[in-house]
């Protein structure tokens, strides 16, 4: 591992002499300056991970060079090197960002744990820095992949979203279909991608302590509450808190939550003092919300706080074009970590793929490719390598011309088209409903927001 530099400013030749022989005997690179225009260039030239800096230089003070830095853009952590008792000195320079000051004459134990706890702060937040510049990059909008009409109105809704300071945002469609990376993807497209990003399953956490999950409980608040925990909201302040499966929450939590999401303020359990919090909620659910309001399973005022935008995916099997550019996404994946050069898929496999109905999604094909890679011989894949249920069980839905006594489909010898039998249903059903999107929706099976999707897609509002 490479030394790290420091740069030593200090217009007294004996202390930088001084002082690079103890930072060198520490196991430091040393960079040296004798005043504030030297020092300026040294730091363009040598690039230093840290700058010591006397007060008093010939030329202009030391101050004055940590406001230039500060004007740059230069953010390296300074120790500021002070005359005994100039407490003005000291207190100008931590307004300015310095991380220390050091009064003469030097106690170098106290200067050696100052550098050594400067370091590790600026190597923490430029770790920090680097994993969420990864995070950015692997939940970019980007990565919401397809070509289809529906893909590009998400990515299209997912900034909108992103770039606005709505505070919920209701995602709903079935399991597998992206709703975790879709409120990733809006986290991080917003202002708020620095600060935290925190996401609880509601329906993996014991109802007995969801209280204490989300808001947190004081020392002695129960039986093992031993002490003071900090809950998701009061740890996802100025962030984000993606709430996945919100309908498994129980009516008592809902009208907890509730609350908070109408005042952005609440109490630890066994607390008395509010806590107030700046945080977007993020809500999921792979059920229909309105079918579980008019069943009393989930709370109406609730649902009207969530859904203010809400943000429907349909299922695979309704936009069978983006199968496609998932699997060559999938693949080149697969590729990097497998080590493997798979140029694609054999003929009869893709066919197999683009037929099946995928009830699991996005994520149940991406683990189908995930097997064939690991499997797969040659740089194609051939079908022998999928899945049973694809290979023998993957059908198109069968379009409707009419149905058996049993509810079947039948096809007529002729064929006919998807597109002309799924749009003719559709408008018989908003015929038989007088118009009431709800009704027909509950007609066909799908939620409203899938038939107002359809709707616009067939041009019959």
């Amino acid at each position: 591992m490479p030394r790290e530099t420091i740069l030593v400013v200090d217009d007294e030749r004996l202390v930088r002499w001084s002082l690079q022989q103890k930072l060198e005997q520490w196991g430091y690179h040393v960079s040296l300056a004798e005043d504030g225009a030297s020092a300026l260039a040294r730091v363009q030239l040598d690039n230093p991970d840290l700058i010591t800096l006397d007060v008093k230089l010939p030329d202009m003070t030391g101050i004055e060079v940590l406001s230039e830095l500060r004007g740059r853009g230069i953010h390296l952590p300074v120790i500021v090197i002070t005359a005994f008792g100039v407490v003005d000195d000291a207190v100008r320079s931590l307004k300015l960002g310095a991380y220390d000051f050091i009064e003469k004459p030097i106690n170098f134990e106290k200067l050696e744990n100052s550098i050594r706890n400067a370091l590790e702060t600026r190597r923490l937040r430029n770790e920090f820095a680097r994993t969420q510049e990864i995070r950015r990059s692997e939940f970019s909008v980007n990565r919401i992949i397809g070509v289809s009409r529906h893909i590009q109105e998400v990515r299209e809704l997912v900034k909108k979203l992103a770039g606005s300071e709505v505070s919920t945002i209701l995602i709903q469609g079935e399991s597998g279909t992206g709703k975790d990376l879709v409120a990733h993807a809006i986290h991080y497209e917003s202002a708020r991608r620095d600060r935290p990003f925190f996401a609880i399953n509601c329906a993996a956490i014991p109802e007995s302590l969801m209280e204490s999950e989300l808001f947190g409980h004081e020392k002695g608040a129960f039986t093992d509450a031993r002490s003071l925990k900090r809950g998701m909201f009061e740890m996802a302040d100025g962030g984000t808190l993606f709430l996945d499966e919100v309908s498994e929450m129980n009516l008592g939590m809902q009208a907890k939550l509730l609350r908070v999401l109408e005042g952005q303020a609440f109490r630890r359990v066994g607390g008395v003092k509010n806590i107030n919090v700046d945080v977007r909620v993020i809500a999921a659910s792979n059920r229909n919300l309105e079918e579980a309001v008019r069943t009393s399973r989930f709370r109406q005022d609730l649902y009207f706080r969530l859904a203010i935008i809400p943000l429907m995916l349909l299922p695979l099997r309704e936009h069978r074009e983006d199968i496609p550019p998932l699997l060559e996404h999938f693949t080149q994946h697969y590729n990097e970590k497998f080590r493997k050069n798979i140029q694609g898929l054999t003929k009869e496999a893709e066919e197999l793929l683009l037929n099946y109905d995928w009830p699991g999604n996005i994520r149940e094909l991406k683990n189908a490719i995930e097997r064939v890679m690991i499997l797969a011989e040659g740089n194609r894949v051939a079908a022998k390598y999928l899945p049973i249920r694809i290979s023998e069980g993957g059908t198109l839905p069968v379009p409707a011309s009419g149905t058996s006594g049993n509810g079947t489909v039948m096809l007529p010898p002729g064929g006919t088209s998807l597109y002309e039998v799924e749009r003719d249903l559709i408008r018989q059903a908003l015929e038989q409903a007088r118009g009431n999107k709800t009704m027909a929706a509950r007609l066909l099976r799908i939620t409203r927001d899938t038939l107002r999707y359809k709707v616009k897609k067939y041009r019959l509002d």
